[in-house]
């Protein structure tokens, strides 16, 4: 009787792990259709649910990925970090975990904090197990240069690997920039010219007038004794415009940077077939 009564609790046992284990595997399939119809904040739920009923845990590295890519498609880049490094808490091979890692990279990338997306590449660089995808590594190391704007940078990383196409991007960008410093300091020397320099030409020729304008009211005061007429004029025209001429010179070259910038980051968003972050 004690023998059957075991067999019996042996019986259930398994028929409620059997219905546990397909209840899990419902629940995984539920939420990568979800995913993959990108329903994305939908599927973020029905992950959580599965991982609230995994008591094995043997969805954890999936399920946790999963909600890291669905909340960087969305936008919530804190968040997906925070899930692809769960999913590296949970990851059972150093494949797993180079995923995750990578992936917390590309999102560090997308929300420019770009100093840390470097620290977790310079820790894989380092690490034995990861010989095999040095490649990779440099390659985000590459991308990682351009959102932080250091296109010379990126352009050397992408020759090493041979991403040519990219490379070449990177240097052409790179070459359209401005000179901030020698607009403003050939402003200095010559009001307008960093304005001309930069293609802004009425500001630089209303620079060079107001100056020669100004320049000409202090000395022509000084010339005829007024000297403070001349001061005035001195502190509050010309010292005003020259200041203003070379902080615009400045100004206009930094503009004209970031839209170089941004045009060449518009053109990879939509020109660009390879991987992105």
């Amino acid at each position: 009787m004690n023998f059957v009564i075991r067999i019996f609790y042996q019986l259930l046992i398994l028929s409620s792990n059997l219905f546990a284990q397909q209840y899990l595997n419902e629940q995984l399939k539920t939420a990568d259709s979800l995913f993959n119809a990108e329903k994305y904040f939908d599927a973020i739920t029905e992950y959580k649910r599965l991982l609230y009923f995994d008591s094995t845990k043997q969805f954890s590295f999936q399920a946790n990925f999963k909600i890291g890519l669905a909340y960087k498609e969305g936008g919530k880049y804190s968040e997906a970090i925070k899930y692809f490094g769960l999913a590296e808490v949970n990851a059972i091979n150093s494949e797993q975990i180079f995923e995750s890692k990578i992936y917390q990279v590309r999102t560090n990338i997308l929300r420019m904090t770009v100093l840390r997306a470097d620290k977790i590449l310079d820790e894989l660089e380092n690490d034995n197990r990861f010989a095999g995808h040095l490649k990779e590594i440099k390659y985000w190391k590459a991308w990682g240069k351009i959102f932080a704007d250091e296109w010379e940078e990126a352009y050397h990383i992408f020759s090493q690997i041979n991403e040519t196409k990219l490379a070449r991007l990177c240097l052409n960008t790179q070459n359209k920039f401005y000179s901030v410093d020698f607009a403003k300091y050939s402003s200095m020397i010559f009001p307008g010219f960093g304005q001309f320099y930069t293609g802004e030409y009425i500001s630089g020729l209303l620079s060079l007038g107001w100056n020669i304008f100004s320049g000409y009211l202090t000395i022509s005061a000084f010339n005829a004794e007024r000297i403070f007429d001349g001061i005035v004029s001195a502190n509050l025209l010309w010292f005003r415009f020259y200041r203003g001429n070379f902080q615009n010179a400045e100004k206009f070259a930094r503009e004209k940077n970031i839209s170089i910038t941004n045009e060449t980051l518009q053109f990879l968003n939509e020109n660009f077939d390879g991987l992105k972050p």
